[in-house]
């Protein structure tokens, strides 16, 4: 009885030390950090992870980790968790794997231990086939640990490297990420930002400052809006870290969560054969009038719901998620009201990037084309126009998924062809009455067919007028594609949701195999 009791006291008192361990490594060290971090308009590390997660479905695990460094004070500071907590949850009752720096330890700064337990989390996340979100707010590596701190690096790339295309790798930068700490994100599959307190460089206004004499604040340097407009780097911004991390729970909602699986299907109260009355009125057929084709995409798409993906950059053309029916789709359009819709280099690395994602994670891609081409010009050109561009072809040329192309309006020259055309392997291809497919526009065209009759005409402003029309009538008129087989039909602008609806639930169960490769070689 007597050892029964002892055993009793001496268990109460390990939970008891438990929990005040516990209680400790929640609190953290310093209880003024956590004053500093919401002084500065941030919230900590566990904070977020609340507003990411379902209520009470976060697991942590190594919360009780902690460094062994020798030398420049560390053996002194000890706190548990490292400055990194890890752990899974749900997001809508599916699983995801999260980790987050804590800049009150250490400023967030990697070390081996906080190196190994990402590590850790990402390995986890992979092997159970589901989405990793990190939460970014951390210096860079720990100084103090040296090498070891880098070489924690080296093994988070190579495991953001490994889930590319496995599972969805989301950042979210919510602090200053310096160096290597740029690096990850840069890898992972999508980049969240918030304006003002996330900075992204990978060397700091000091240092550029010392190297070129420039002088720039953090934000001129690597903020928000500059990587969201400028860079390209992040794909979304917003105002405050509650509505960044709502979004990012959006975005999830909409994601398979492995290469496996397929994307969600949610039921849906918008009729796949509601009409598009306002489509009629959308798109004008003079070409050379501009839209927003945002507004065909909010026609067409369940309840006018979208999610624009890079809005900021490259805004001639537009890549969004929505739902077809209750089915996720991506999305791919020129967007005239930007440059006229024209493809340039950002536009086609944009779109590139974009469809491989939809592509190595099951999402059908629908393509609405309104494109008078590439952009022309020497910067162009020297930049690479022809490598950088040949990116979105090879993306649509390698993408098994599911793909159904609308031209709404122009396609003109090789822009028409790189857009999911059929002859590189559209399942689908339709478009509207208002359709101009051809290797240049009319007047363009006349210009350089009839030179000659035109030159030698007594009135060679009428003759260039006859031989443009004569040209519409000849090889741009709407059906000309459709008589050869280059599109499958014309159709009714007002019946086009329902068509794609039709279309995605029919190719739901496309299957293609590609060569047998170890990988291909896209162009850089």
């Amino acid at each position: 009885m007597t050892t029964t009791s002892t055993a009793g006291g001496a268990l109460a008192d390990r939970l008891t030390e438990l929990g005040r361990l516990r209680e400790l490594a929640q609190e953290g060290p310093d209880p003024k950090a956590t004053e500093r971090q919401h002084a500065k308009g941030k919230l900590t590390a566990r904070e977020r992870i609340e507003l990411l997660l379902d209520k009470g479905s976060f697991t942590e695990i190594e919360q009780l980790r902690r460094h062994r460094a020798q030398g420049f004070g560390l053996e002194a500071k000890k706190p548990y968790t490292d400055g990194v907590i890890t752990g899974w949850g749900t997001v809508e009752g599916r699983t995801v794997f999260v980790y987050a720096h804590d800049f009150r330890i250490f400023g967030g700064a990697l070390g081996e231990a906080h190196a190994t337990k990402i590590h850790k989390i990402m390995d986890m996340a992979i092997a159970a086939g589901a989405p990793l979100v990190s939460l970014n707010d951390g210096a860079g590596a720990r100084i103090q640990e040296g090498v070891s701190a880098l070489a924690g690096y080296g093994g988070i790339f190579q495991r953001n490297t490994r889930a590319s295309g496995v599972i969805p790798q989301i950042s979210v930068m919510l602090g200053p990420c310096a160096g290597g700490a740029a690096y990850s994100p840069a890898l992972t599959d999508f980049v969240f930002m918030v304006r003002e307190t996330s900075q992204m460089f990978i060397t700091g206004p000091d240092v550029v400052k010392a190297v070129t004499g420039e002088e720039i604040t953090q934000n001129g340097l690597g903020g928000a809006d500059v990587h969201a407009g400028v860079s390209g780097v992040s794909h979304f911004v917003y105002d405050d870290e509650e509505t960044c991390l709502a979004e990012v729970r959006y975005l999830l909602s909409m994601l398979p969560q492995n290469n496996r699986d397929l994307p969600p299907v949610m039921p849906s109260s918008d009729p796949a054969d509601r009409p598009g009355d306002r489509l009629l009125d959308l798109v004008p057929a003079d070409g050379n009038r501009s839209y927003d084709v945002r507004e065909v995409i909010e026609e067409l798409v369940d309840d006018s719901d979208y999610m624009e993906v890079h809005a900021a950059w490259a805004p001639n053309l537009v890549c969004a998620f929505a739902r077809l029916d209750g089915h996720v789709v991506g999305i791919v359009a020129n967007q005239p009201a930007a440059m006229a819709g024209v493809l340039d280099i950002k536009a086609s690395e944009k779109g590139a990037r974009f469809v491989q994602f939809c592509d190595a994670f099951n999402i059908p891609i629908i393509t609405l084309v309104d494109v008078p081409g590439f952009l022309p010009g020497v910067d162009q050109e020297h930049d690479g126009i022809i490598r950088r561009g040949a990116k979105l072809l090879y993306a649509y040329c390698n993408a098994t998924v599911p793909r159904i192309s609308v031209v709404l309006r122009k396609a003109y020259g090789g822009a028409y062809i790189v857009m999911d055309s059929r002859s590189i392997g559209a399942d689908i291809s339709l478009a509207w009455p208002t359709n101009e497919i051809a290797v240049m526009g009319a007047e363009g065209a006349a210009n350089v067919v009839f030179r000659r009759e035109i030159a030698a005409a007594d009135d060679p402003e009428a003759m260039r007028a006859q031989k443009i029309q004569e040209y519409r009538e000849e090889l741009v008129h709407p059906y000309y594609a459709a008589e050869r087989g280059l599109v499958d039909d014309v159709i009714d602008p007002r019946e086009t949701r329902q068509v794609l609806c039709r279309s995605v639930a029919m190719l739901a169960a496309k299957h293609a195999d590609l060569p047998r490769r170890k990988h291909g070689n896209p162009p850089q």
